[in-house]
């Protein structure tokens, strides 16, 4: 049986973060929500995405007997089991929208009205999905996720040791794969999991509480305080004070400063002392900016915090304020709080802003892939050139300047 994870209409909603992967390849606890398929299906999956400029990047693969599952859904056993038992020609859904097709055709677009017309049967699924709908729900659900993916790696292993310079509490739940170097650090596993990753590095003078994972040839910094049901994926450097929070791979909050509530995409960049705020002076819920509404959506979360995309930076003590959202490639500085919702290629903060050319953007995000070992090749130039082009109606300004 063939499997393929594809993005509906709805997955827009959780723009900026999908302009640049599909939605299964969000990191939610310790594995992209893609990993979490491939390791209770025992094999690879292929994609199709929403965004067509992605395809050539995620690619589908199609067979005679292919098994379609929406990507923003989290696996469980209840789902595992319902998707294993699809007939073919037979779609379930839930509540109008589909959560897996098995079928012979290769399909490319998955509204219910439309399977139906070409005579599949729609089976009605009487359990409640696990979505991730809206970017919040990353963190949200964070802790409960890294909890699930650490029993899945970890089971029948055994952690590699570390010295006795560090203090382990709840050592049970704390997991550390060869190659981490851990020195003079503590962790509290005692409120949840803690998995360290192969070649990654936990500095002296850290504090972590759990759930808490730490990505391949990541680094916490020394003095660095981490609390529970946050995420760092790989190839990352982190310092300060972070609190339920994902980042998934490849970017920098190397210094002071506070990250709370928030969701940062990769080829970030925090500048030193950079500060989110996670929760409002009047206590009411946080509102989001919406692309596909195009207007701020309340969250029904009193604590929410930074929603940054791929390739987005901020100048030291850059001042985010409650529930700010900010798109692909934004380069962020300058006293005062930027609006809550930059678009993609602002340049400039709350003075004024202007368009991040791209030519000038392809420059630095070369210069910053390249630090990692890794190009900025065509393929990926051409993606973030069509999210460019798309999301010039975002920037009202761009008529009458821009950034050279």
């Amino acid at each position: 049986m063939n499997y393929i994870l594809f993005d509906d209409s709805l997955s827009e909603h959780l723009l900026p973060l999908t302009y640049t992967r599909p939605s299964c390849e969000l990191l939610v606890g310790i594995w992209r929500l893609r990993e979490k398929w491939e390791s209770r299906l025992g094999r690879s999956v292929s994609f199709i995405t929403y965004r067509n400029y992605l395809a050539a990047k995620y690619p589908a693969h199609f067979t005679a007997d292919n098994t379609y599952i929406n990507g923003s859904l989290l696996v469980n056993d209840v789902l595992h089991d319902a998707v294993n038992n699809l007939g073919m020609q037979q779609a379930l859904v839930k509540n109008g929208r589909v959560v897996a097709v098995r079928s012979t055709d290769n399909l490319e677009r998955f509204e219910a009205g439309l399977l139906e017309a070409v005579g599949m049967q729609l089976l009605e699924w009487e359990a409640e999905p696990d979505w991730i709908s809206y970017p919040e729900d990353i963190f949200h659900k964070n802790g409960r996720e890294i909890a699930r993916d650490f029993a899945a790696i970890t089971a029948n292993r055994q952690s590699a040791q570390v010295d006795d310079t560090n203090l382990l509490i709840g050592k049970e739940n704390i997991f550390i794969e060869p190659g981490a170097i851990l020195t003079a650090c503590t962790i509290n596993a005692k409120a949840g999991p803690v998995y360290i990753a192969a070649d990654a590095e936990v500095m002296e003078g850290a504090t972590i509480r759990g759930p808490f994972y730490l990505g391949e040839h990541s680094a916490v910094k020394m003095g660095a305080k981490i609390y529970g049901d946050t995420s760092i994926g790989p190839h990352c450097k982190v310092g300060g004070e972070i609190t339920n929070s994902v980042m998934m791979g490849y970017s920098n909050k190397g210094h002071d400063g506070y990250m709370g509530n928030s969701v940062i995409g990769e080829w970030c960049n925090w500048g030193a002392d950079t500060n989110n705020s996670n929760l409002k002076n009047n206590y009411e819920q946080v509102k989001l900016w919406d692309h596909v509404s195009g207007r701020f959506r309340n969250t029904g979360l009193q604590f929410a915090g930074l929603i940054m995309a791929d390739h987005a930076k901020c100048g030291i003590n850059t001042m985010f304020n409650t529930g700010t959202v900010v798109g692909v490639g934004a380069n962020v500085f300058g006293a005062g709080f930027p609006r809550n919702f930059m678009p993609a290629f602002s340049w400039g903060g709350a003075q004024s802003l202007e368009t991040f050319r791209f030519n000038k953007f392809c420059e630095t995000a070369q210069k910053v892939m390249e630090r990692r070992g890794l190009p900025l090749d065509d393929l990926e130039k051409s993606i973030l050139e069509a999210i460019y082009n798309e999301t010039s109606t975002q920037r009202s300004w761009e008529k009458t300047k821009s950034h050279e």
